[in-house]
Order: C-alpha cells, then sequence, then structure tokens
C-alpha cells in the first residue's frame, strides 16, 4: 500500500493530512476494501520516512470519521462500512469525476472545521464559479 501512497514534504498541507486524505481516497475508489489492513504506524512511517506521530495522527483521524477501525494487538483495518461507500454510490449514480467528489470531501471537512456552515460553504463554491466566469 505505501506504494500508492507519496506525501509531498514541500506542500504547505501537513504530511499527515496528505496521508489521512490519500488513504480515504484509496477506500473511496475501492483500492482499499473493507477488512484490508492497514500497515502498522511504525511500518508505514518507515516506508514514507515520516515521524511516527504523523502516521498515527493520520490514523486517528480517518478512525474518527468512520474510514478505519483500530484495536490494540490487531492493527488497523479499513471499516466494514466505510464513509466512502456513500461517495463511490454518489459517484456512480451522478458520474462525477473522482477528484472532484475527493476535493468537495476535503473542502466540507476543511469548512466544517474552520466554523463554517454548509450553506455558507456552497457560497463559498458558488463565488468561485463566478470569478472564474464559469
Amino acid at each position: 500500500m505505501s506504494a500508492e501512497i507519496v506525501l509531498d514534504l514541500s506542500s504547505p498541507v501537513p504530511p499527515f493530512e496528505q496521508l489521512r486524505a490519500r488513504i480515504a481516497a484509496l477506500v473511496d475508489d475501492g483500492s482499499l476494501t473493507p477488512g484490508s489492513r492497514l500497515p502498522s504506524v511504525r511500518a508505514l512511517a518507515a516506508d514514507l520516512g515520516i515521524a511516527v506521530g504523523t502516521v498515527a495522527r493520520a490514523y486517528r483521524e480517518l478512525e474518527a470519521a468512520g474510514y478505519v477501525v483500530s484495536r490494540r494487538r490487531h492493527g488497523t483495518t479499513v471499516a466494514e462500512s466505510p464513509p466512502g461507500q456513500d461517495v463511490r454510490e454518489a459517484r456512480t449514480q451522478r458520474d462525477w469525476p473522482a477528484d472532484v467528489v475527493q476535493a468537495a470531501e476535503d473542502l466540507a471537512r476543511r469548512a466544517r472545521a474552520a466554523g463554517l456552515s454548509p450553506e455558507q460553504t456552497v457560497e463559498l463554491v458558488q463565488d468561485a464559479h463566478r470569478r472564474l466566469g464559469q
């Protein structure tokens, strides 16, 4: 799995967030299926050349979002009903590009963290469309 994860350490996006987003995307697109084991925190940190705490934080956030389940001595696995299943169904029903769906989820997550309401987030996107002339 670590071969499918590339982090840009020069990016303004923190490594834990890049890792969280990439694993979520792998779950969302079906590359990681329910029950799939993720590498241990230490193994993934070593493979990616980042701190153990960085991987641990990404795993904690993925668990809080319902993507993975972590159990001592059993490791971390993809949840049986990860939120990405809804995304795949919506993408299939609406035929939305996977990268746009992922960007929308990332925006929603960041907007929520910044205290914006769903209505304010939609307004922000509509303003961006207007500025781009669309």
